[in-house]
């Protein structure tokens, strides 16, 4: 069974998602990030695959996509990175990026790739939900990779219910229309978004992304969907620290005990 399955299915509360770009700050730093995340009880890590134009990022994530690039990070340089990271990794990985490098190296080579390292799922914010249903989709299936959709305060319910429909692994809850970034709470608007989707009764466990970078914010995600999703404060921290994901991760201080 895909390790996402496999989490949903045994531990389907308060998880902690954490995403990271790849790069940055140190290039060959990748594995251990992971390494560390698990270590400090992380339930599921998204690696940033780094890109020069990423549009529904903030000015955090932008800028460390650009530090990793002018490192010389590259999707085949993460593959080669990432190719041993089973043998000491056991929690579900996925890869967030952009089409346009995912599409220049090829989706069925992505995908071969993806399997060949143990990675679980994809999340590509820009994405067609058209095209992954006529083209992606098959090719994800054939390999196992769970593709991740994103739903925002503008999707209507009928493409919800379309994206419950025709995806697997869970479906990200963006808090906001807006660009990634952290946030002190989550205001009352914010938070019937969360309840309408809740009362939906999706097939899909939801985790909520953008926005989460506190215990009040994490709590809040926690309260209406299966988890949070935390990355601009973390890519934030794990800079401060120099690359130290322990560091960063402890400093970050959520706690995820069922209360």
């Amino acid at each position: 069974m895909n390790r996402i399955n496999q989490l949903f299915q045994q531990d389907p509360k308060r998880l902690l998602s954490v995403y990271f770009c790849a790069g940055s700050p140190t290039l060959n730093g990748t594995s251990q990030v992971i390494k560390d995340l698990e270590n400090n009880g992380v339930s599921l890590i998204e690696i940033g695959i780094p890109f020069s134009d990423p549009m529904a990022d903030g000015v955090v994530i932008q800028n460390a996509a650009t530090e990793a690039l002018r490192n010389g990070m590259s999707l085949r340089l993460l593959f080669q990175q990432l190719r041993n990271i089973r043998q000491e990794v056991s929690i579900p990985l996925v890869l967030m990026g952009y089409l346009n490098p995912i599409y220049q190296f090829g989706f069925q080579n992505f995908c071969k790739e993806c399997a060949a390292c143990g990675i679980d799922g994809v999340i590509i914010p820009d994405l067609p939900f058209r095209d992954y249903e006529q083209t992606f989709k098959q090719i994800a299936d054939q390999y196992d990779i769970r593709v991740i959709m994103l739903i925002t305060p503008e999707t209507s319910e009928e493409r919800i219910r379309e994206i419950d429909a025709q995806t697997d692994g869970f479906i990200y809850m963006v808090s906001s229309a807006s660009t990634t970034g952290a946030q002190q709470d989550f205001d009352r608007q914010k938070q019937a978004y969360f309840e309408k989707v809740d009362s939906l009764n999706l097939r899909n466990p939801r985790m909520v992304g953008f926005g989460i970078s506190n215990q009040q914010t994490f709590d809040a995600a926690c309260s209406h969907a299966s988890g949070g999703i935390i990355g601009s404060r973390f890519v934030s921290l794990l800079s401060q620290y120099q690359g130290d994901a322990d560091k960063a991760i402890k400093h970050l201080k959520i706690d995820i005990s069922h209360t």
